[in-house]
């Protein structure tokens, strides 16, 4: 999640450039509900969903790190267990 349209677009634009992903999608109405500092917080957020390989993911993550506004931005990683082989492959000759 990032705090407003423009930091998703620097991101992504930077994660995609840089080939640590091959594709970031933008979701943007994101509402969410958190307690942070002590305190329940409600923001309305860009969720970002970066496609990368295992390999890229530590590179990938020390780099939205230095990019984003957050102290503690929310990243995670998903396992793909399976995907059009086409896609994957677009995927992985996108970040040579």
């Amino acid at each position: 999640m990032v705090k407003n349209p423009a930091e998703a677009e620097k991101i992504s634009k930077k994660l995609v450039s840089e080939k640590l992903a091959a594709c970031v999608s933008s979701v943007p109405g994101a509402k969410s509900v958190y307690r942070w500092a002590g305190k329940i917080q409600r923001t309305n957020e860009v969720m970002l969903l970066a496609k990368t390989s295992k390999k890229k993911l530590g590179p990938l993550i020390n780099r939205i790190r230095q990019l984003h506004s957050y102290d503690v931005p929310e990243i995670l990683a998903l396992k793909v267990e399976r995907g059009l082989p086409e896609y994957l492959r677009w995927v992985e000759e996108s970040l040579r």
